[in-house]
């Protein structure tokens, strides 16, 4: 593994942070939350740019997108979902996901506001507490398996193909 993929993987929290994964693309919890629910979308093996992925990670990221929205929906109810390729900081192919509100959103005893609806999203929130990001990695998990399990059941076993850790 190059030295800008580790760079990543520990500077995103990939193994504390990782909801689920496809063959070529990670979903994890982002540690800023300036909406709930808030991840990074981002490919297995380096690339610096968007140009240099294939077909095959091209038609999984497709795939994982549905899963992600689905799961997302269900979970928190976004209204909108925007993905940021920045990639200024952090030169590997990624996505911030950032789900848009614009009512108020309850989770943990805490509400969350979208504070740039319906505009831009506001990105200067603060890193959230290890727990917090734990706790909603679980809830979108838990929601992710059950929708990967009635994939799996619908295409007698053909569907999506995510793995999951063996722990919580």
């Amino acid at each position: 593994m190059n030295i800008d993929m580790i760079n990543f993987k520990e500077k995103f929290s990939l193994d504390e942070l990782t909801v689920c994964e496809s063959e070529f693309w990670v979903w994890s919890v982002r540690k800023v939350q300036p909406t709930i629910g808030s991840g990074v979308l981002s490919l297995k093996r380096h690339a610096y740019s968007l140009s240099e992925i294939t077909k095959k990670e091209s038609e999984d990221l497709v795939n994982l997108v549905s899963i992600i929205e689905n799961t997302m929906k269900k979970t928190f109810g976004f209204e909108i979902m925007n993905y940021l390729m920045l990639m200024m900081v952090d030169k590997h192919v990624h996505y911030h996901i950032i789900p848009r509100y614009s009512e108020t959103k309850t989770f943990l005893g805490r509400e969350w506001k979208d504070s740039g609806w319906p505009a831009i999203p506001n990105l200067n929130a603060e890193v959230e507490e290890m727990s917090v990001l734990l706790n909603i990695k679980k809830n979108l998990r838990l929601i992710c398996r059950i929708h990967d399990a009635i994939k799996r059941y619908q295409t007698d076993g053909s569907g999506s193909k995510l793995t999951f850790e063996m722990y919580s």
